[in-house]
């Protein structure tokens, strides 16, 4: 359980609700919203409510399911599109041949089957029967095939080219089977193929020029209506979806608004049924209405990355000491309430480092400044810390970073760039040390191989190098057994940590507030709202 307990998130919420004295006699009566935790505990959160009889629910089909969030698609290629916004769209429209249960574990989607050979460098894909494209053409493994080949042209600058470069070639069998021939055994292509940029699309449809952000050419359980940037994207069920029985809804409407508490008001007044949010203090205030959160340990998480290139920080001893010098539980309950996991480098569940077993993961203001001075830096150690604005917890987290390093004597200067110009100094790596918010994966190596090993295509973000470390990914990525493969990934973040290129902090929960007639959905610890084509609403 958190530090911060469910009292205390109480007492905040009656601090944002002012301090209005409470009446002698309560007048309502109290019911409960539930909040699916990730790790399958279940917290419930007092809320006041109107009581009415509860009916039994009974699975209706129809209706649309109205989705709002604060950012817009960018483009519905599903190969060539990362922003998550587009992302949470194409995995409704492409269905990849491989996907995640609750556990993150890889099962089959268009996959019926799959097979490695004996030495692990062939992947021989059976496809399941009677799947169709949204324009009614079979699925064959010559789409399968293309769609591969597709990603790995460097023409197409697809966004999972890197995942799968280990391929040699493909061979296809019959319509119904698909054999990937791999340069070396690659544990991790299983996973990358459950990625929504590794989704199969129609041959047909992309050689004979079709628009992606016009119509879409995929077997998900939706296709495309209509896109209307910076306002509303719209989905229709596909009739011959694959799976029996779903799409439970008739179609899915992303709405775009301008934040996230715009999100929450628009379910308030009942506008929208479902809302990605991001920003916790807005959760906090949904707790105080009758909707449902669900609330999924998220893969990505926040870290402080320090630049080993740059002369503030290419002592190894100085980076180590910001590591002792800094309390992550700390960080961690001031910037997001204490919502969240102080974690290693590796946040996938299975792969998760016991974070008492990494370096300086207690604060050692001592250490720290034995360090420093071993470095020939025990006075005078001042760096610039860059982050975006526009994002509350990265600026929480930025002043309590500056002042728990300030007791221990080192000054930070803070450069507060606007989203653009971050993201364009951070992909040059033109920082002294700055606070991001990557992304994770379920697979460790799609994770970390590519800011870790040296010829990781964003290892130049990273700027640290290590030949240990490259051979230890290499010997991750090769091993199958996932038991032999865990104490590979703890090694490489017992490396990573004791090494400090940066200072991983915590991570923190995806959100989803829903109407309570919004049924059926099951979050997953990747963001993903594939599970949607399972909704149904009650109404």
């Amino acid at each position: 359980m958190k530090r911060l307990t469910w009292f205390v998130v109480g007492f905040l919420i009656a601090l944002l609700a002012g301090c209005a004295p409470a009446p002698s006699t309560p007048s309502i009566v109290r019911e409960t919203v539930t909040v699916i935790v990730k790790e399958t505990v279940q917290v419930t959160v007092p809320v006041p409510v109107t009581v009415t009889p509860a009916p039994t629910p009974t699975l209706k089909r129809g209706s649309t399911l109205i989705i709002a969030r604060a950012e817009d698609v960018s483009g519905l290629d599903p190969h060539k599109q990362s922003a998550p916004a587009s992302l949470r769209a194409i995995e409704l429209l492409y269905d990849p041949l491989l996907t995640f249960d609750p556990d993150l574990k890889v099962i089959p989607n268009l996959a019926e089957a799959w097979k490695w050979s004996d030495d692990g460098r062939a992947l021989t894909i059976t496809l399941r029967a009677n799947v169709k494209f949204h324009n009614g053409d079979p699925l064959t493994a010559d789409d399968v095939k293309f769609s591969f080949e597709r990603i790995l042209d460097d023409k197409t600058f697809a966004a999972a080219r890197a995942f799968f470069t280990d391929i040699d070639r493909i061979e296809v069998a019959d319509p119904a089977t698909v054999t990937f021939r791999l340069k070396r055994v690659n544990a991790a292509i299983l996973a990358a193929m459950a990625h929504s940029n590794a989704a199969i699309v129609s041959k047909k449809f992309v050689t004979s020029g079709g628009a992606f952000n016009k119509e879409s050419a995929g077997t998900g359980a939706f296709k495309l209506t209509r896109w209307e940037p910076g306002r509303v994207l719209t989905l229709t069920a596909h009739k011959d979806f694959w799976i029996p029985g779903l799409p439970r809804v008739d179609g899915v409407e992303f709405r775009t608004v301008a934040d996230d508490a715009a999100v929450l008001a628009g379910l308030r007044a009942q506008t929208f049924d479902f809302g990605i949010l991001n920003d916790w203090r807005v959760v906090l205030r949904a707790q105080t209405s009758p909707l449902t959160i669900t609330r999924a340990r998220a893969l990505g998480y926040y870290a402080l990355m320090l630049n080993s290139s740059r002369r503030a920080f290419n002592d190894a001893r100085v980076r180590q000491a910001i590591a002792c010098a800094l309390d992550r539980q700390e960080v961690l309950d001031l910037a997001a309430f204490g919502e969240g996991q102080v974690t290693g480098p590796a946040t996938p569940p299975y792969y998760r480092a016991n974070v008492s077993d990494l370096f300086c993961y207690q604060k050692d203001w001592g250490k720290a400044r034995q360090l420093l001075t071993d470095a020939g830096r025990a006075s005078g150690l001042r760096f610039k810390l860059m982050l975006p604005s526009e994002n509350p917890t990265l600026a929480a987290a930025a002043q309590n970073i500056q002042t728990q390093l300030r007791r221990a004597g080192v000054e930070t200067d803070l450069e507060v760039l606007e989203p653009g110009v971050y993201g364009d100094r951070w992909y040059k790596a033109d920082f002294d040390a700055a606070l991001a918010s990557p992304n994770g994966y379920p697979d460790p190596d799609v994770m970390l191989a590519p800011y870790w090993h040296s010829t990781g295509e964003i290892n130049r973000i990273a700027n640290y190098r290590d030949a240990e470390l490259d051979k230890l990914l290499e010997q991750g990525r090769a091993t199958l057994d996932p038991e032999k493969r865990k104490p590979i990934y703890d090694q490489i973040q017992k490396r990573l940590t004791d090494a400090v290129p940066w200072v991983w902090l915590f991570s923190g929960y995806d959100y989803r507030v829903m109407q309570p007639h919004v049924k059926g959905f099951t979050p997953l610890s990747n963001g993903s709202l594939i599970n949607a084509r399972e909704i149904w609403m009650d109404k």
